[in-house]
């Protein structure tokens, strides 16, 4: 049965006013004592631990803590709480526990200054891992000529050719339903809107026009590459932070394999590989989504509206969609595991990094795309 702490008052030898305390204090007994010592205001002559029981230095330090408040004597207390308070009293600061913080003129170009530091070392650590990255393709290749010409070396580079295959399955194959309802939707989503707002000028037949080319263009890939980037690329995050946090990354290393090879290359060509088909498979299945709602509200037949799609939709939309493809995959898969290697500390350390690989990653393709669009109304293709 937990006993807890209270007081009863009385008065004392000059006829001042006497705090008897009793019961436990501990820091599960105490919590009512230590509201009631707080409201407290009038004066206290001395306080008696005579009548306590158990004590440990959460007690200690509230009975010291009022004591110096009202200027109290500690009467009665035996020898661990003579002990524990001694300990608390000598561990007394004078500090702040909140340092005072500079002015604003001062603060705010300190922070701006720390951000573009930040920003600063990120970009060369960014610019070293894509060195790295790039250095490990290009052994690849070496040893990809040097064995179809049959020259042994010395070290030669490895496909992991397992996890390349398990990577392809993991971000391509898996995410195939859930893209493929994600642009479904958005396609009845332009269709639908497109409609309303074109009725208003009797051309609703532009609709397919409007389907067509948004979703091979723009939208098909790009809503792909978020995709992508909220599933793999926080899942590469997650994963290389982890081992980067049990140190099976430095493991491998001490044995002899780079973790650039072994992890981040076949993570990164499996997204190029399949940002072209995910975009693709994204863009037809959201022209079907058009097609069944143009089918339903419009009055426009299905295989209609296909077959209108190749008429309006010029060849060049279909492979805009797909040079960005792979370059939204890059950025994706680089921006995974670039966050997932700089994992360093702690667990909430691999949470914060996995964020950053969805942040950075769906930025960059964004501000990307906006360049690639520019790019392509400027040589013809817009």
């Amino acid at each position: 049965m937990r006993e807890w702490a209270d007081f009863s008052v009385e008065a004392g030898e000059s006829g001042g006013t006497r705090l008897v305390i009793h019961g436990n204090l501990l820091v599960s007994s105490i919590g009512a004592l230590d509201r009631k010592l707080r409201e407290w205001n009038g004066p206290v002559e001395s306080i008696d631990l005579s009548a306590s029981g158990e004590i440990d230095t959460a007690g200690a330090w509230v009975v010291w803590r009022f004591a110096r408040a009202t200027d109290a004597r500690i009467l009665g207390a035996g020898p661990q709480a003579q002990h524990l308070i001694a300990t608390v009293q000598s561990s007394e600061s004078s500090a702040e526990i909140r340092p005072p913080l500079p002015p604003i003129a001062t603060r705010v170009p300190l922070a701006v200054g720390e951000l573009v530091v930040g920003w600063g070392k990120g970009t060369v650590s960014v610019l070293g891992f894509l060195g790295e990255l790039l250095i490990a393709i290009w052994r690849l290749l070496v040893t990809g000529i040097c064995f179809v010409l049959r020259i042994r070396l010395k070290h030669p580079a490895r496909l992991r050719a397992a996890s390349l295959t398990r990577q392809l399955e993991l971000v391509g194959v898996s995410a195939l339903g859930i893209i493929g309802l994600m642009s479904f939707l958005i396609g009845i989503v332009i269709a639908q809107q497109g409609a309303v707002q074109l009725r208003q000028f009797g051309a609703e037949i532009y609709t397919i026009n409007l389907t067509g080319r948004l979703s091979l263009r723009e939208l098909g890939v790009l809503m792909t590459a978020i995709m992508v980037a909220g599933r793999s690329g926080s899942a590469f995050a997650a994963q290389i932070g982890t081992m980067k946090l049990t140190e099976e990354v430095d493991a491998m290393r001490t044995i002899g394999v780079s973790p650039m090879e072994a992890l981040i290359l076949p993570r990164v060509l499996a997204v190029v590989l399949m940002m072209p088909l995910l975009g693709f498979y994204s863009s037809a299945v959201a022209i079907i989504g058009g097609a069944v709602i143009a089918d339903l509200t419009l009055g426009i037949p299905f295989w209609t509206f296909l077959t209108r799609i190749q008429e309006v939709v010029p060849i060049h939309d279909v492979w805009v969609g797909l040079v960005k493809a792979p370059v939204f995959g890059l950025i994706v898969g680089i921006a995974g595991c670039y966050q997932g290697m700089q994992v360093q500390g702690n667990s909430e350390e691999v949470g914060l990094r996995t964020t950053w690989a969805v942040v950075q990653g769906i930025f960059m393709v964004i501000v990307l795309d906006a360049f690639f669009a520019v790019f392509f109304t400027k040589v013809g293709w817009g």
